[in-house]
């Protein structure tokens, strides 16, 4: 069931919460397995959590997500339960306090029931850098589900919760939407707290909503997001109704088309799966018209310079001191390493996998005297040109449309020894993250192979509610979003 189905069945008496988390634990029993989704399954927590809902009849009242199950990306923290953002850095890592987001989500009802895999420190674009395996994608289980919130896609995508808790700092949460067929949503930077975050780069950093539906996506954006005293770079904007703003109309809106972003590098069948999904649009009354993102085509390049320089910071927390992973003098045996010099060495070096630390290398060069200003600083200017097109754009236009990721999903170990190809599939993503917009991802069809197509919606600073409408308008015409993944036929 949607969020809404689950939230009406349980008011109703219809269902229990406690029926509905069996139920949801059951699939996950049956399914993980084959999927890898799940890093970590809390089930005696959840279902005690259900049975207090299940008795509070007014506690269930007023909840938004009254017994609604969720999975939680395994880089947001959870108060005493493991968190790893799957890496053997921080293997047996167990959180004294939960991320504002989940503690706003079990305010409103929410139960989670476990913590979905994902690329190693969310560095990745196919959840192959996991310390503990790739996930699988429900539509075809020898392909990536995406990255770097894999686990968290391909758990919705099976229906083993009905949404999940996503992070995007580079396309994290719209790609992998975009690979297993479900809705993604990237909010403005600064619209959903970032406490309890475990940090990769953290001016582009967010937590944000995967689900079925873009009504789901809507409903929990509206609980997630708001002003938080913890994290400075939260917003103090009001947060609006955003399932009031699914109108189904969108009649006027205007939606803008960057035509020579998309001439190259394209899968046939993407495009004219994108194509499509912008003539119905066009044929609810949207105009389509073609816009001009001239540094659009630098973002790559503008976002593995930032992106690494921070996480390079970020991670050098990680030293074996503090918490987290210390290596010892043998693998064998637990006797410390004498020297702190080379304690601190071979805890990074066996802590880390090898893409996080790639990252780490990269970032720290770019860093470095006599290269700072030749790469970060220009990268930051240029960053700056970017956002400047979009505002641009924005003078004309009331959302941006291009496919989420130039491909479908490829096969498991396909390319995860050429990291430039797979950077390359953050082509059309990670401007949002270096401009802080909002975007989304809706399915918008399906290649010759069968597997799921995204279109992404990018918009306005704090207008999610926009960009909600439109895809909820679209979704409202098509039945892409009812197939279901071969995997829940089994």
């Amino acid at each position: 069931m949607t969020i809404r189905e689950v939230r009406n069945a349980v008011l109703s008496g219809a269902r229990s919460a406690t029926d509905v988390c069996r139920e949801t634990l059951a699939r996950i029993d049956a399914l993980n397995p084959m999927l890898n989704a799940f890093n970590t399954v809390i089930a005696d927590r959840a279902l005690a959590r259900a049975a207090v809902i299940a008795r509070d009849r007014d506690r269930r009242r007023g909840a938004p997500l009254a017994g609604v199950p969720v999975a939680i990306k395994d880089n947001i923290c959870t108060h005493g339960v493991r968190t790893t953002a799957s890496s053997r850095m921080l293997e047996d890592f167990i959180p004294p306090y939960d991320a504002t987001a989940v503690i706003r989500l079990e305010a409103a009802g929410a139960i989670v029931v476990g913590k979905t895999n994902c690329d190693e420190f969310a560095m990745g674009s196919s959840n192959e850098t996991s310390a503990f395996g790739p996930a699988h994608n429900p539509w075809a289980l020898d392909r990536i589900p995406g990255g770097t919130s894999g686990g968290s896609a391909a758990a919705v995508s099976a229906q083993l919760a009905p949404f999940a808790l996503g992070s995007d700092t580079g396309g994290s949460i719209r790609q992998p939407a975009s690979l297993c067929g479900v809705v993604g949503l990237k909010p403005t930077y600064g619209r959903v707290s970032r406490y309890g975050l475990i940090a990769h780069a953290s001016s582009l950093d967010q937590i944000g909503p995967i689900a079925r539906t873009v009504g789901d996506v809507a409903v929990a954006l509206r609980v997630l997001a708001g002003a938080d005293h913890a994290d400075a770079t939260s917003a103090p904007d009001p947060v609006p109704d955003y399932a009031a703003a699914l109108t189904g109309d969108v009649r006027g809106a205007r939606i803008g088309i960057p035509r020579t972003l998309l001439e190259a590098g394209v899968d046939p069948g993407v495009s004219g799966a994108v194509m499509d999904a912008l003539d119905v649009l066009k044929s609810r009354g949207a105009t389509l018209v073609d816009i001009d993102l001239p540094h659009a085509r630098y973002a790559t390049p503008v976002y593995y310079l930032v992106s690494t320089a921070e996480a390079s910071s970020n991670l050098a927390r990680y030293d074996g001191v503090r918490y987290g992973f210390r290596a010892s003098a043998s693998p064998e045996s637990r006797i410390p390493i004498p020297d702190l010099r080379q304690m601190y060495a071979r805890t990074r070096a066996q802590g880390f996998g090898r893409e996080v630390k790639r990252r780490i290398m990269l970032g720290t060069y770019v860093l470095s005297a006599g290269y700072y200003d030749a790469y970060y600083l220009k990268a930051q200017q240029v960053r700056t040109l970017i956002l400047r097109d979009y505002d641009r754009a924005f003078e004309r236009v009331d959302v941006v449309a291009m496919p989420t990721s130039p491909v479908a999903a490829f096969k498991i170990g396909e390319r995860i020894a050429d990291p430039l190809q797979m950077y390359l599939i953050d082509v059309f993503t990670v401007s949002a993250n270096l401009t802080g917009l909002p975007a989304i991802s809706v399915t918008c069809g399906f290649t010759a192979d069968h597997l799921p197509v995204g279109v992404q919606l990018t918009g306005r600073r704090f207008d999610e509610a926009t960009l909600l409408r439109v895809a909820d308008a679209y979704e409202r015409d098509t039945e892409w979003s009812k197939q279901l993944p071969p995997i829940l036929s089994r």
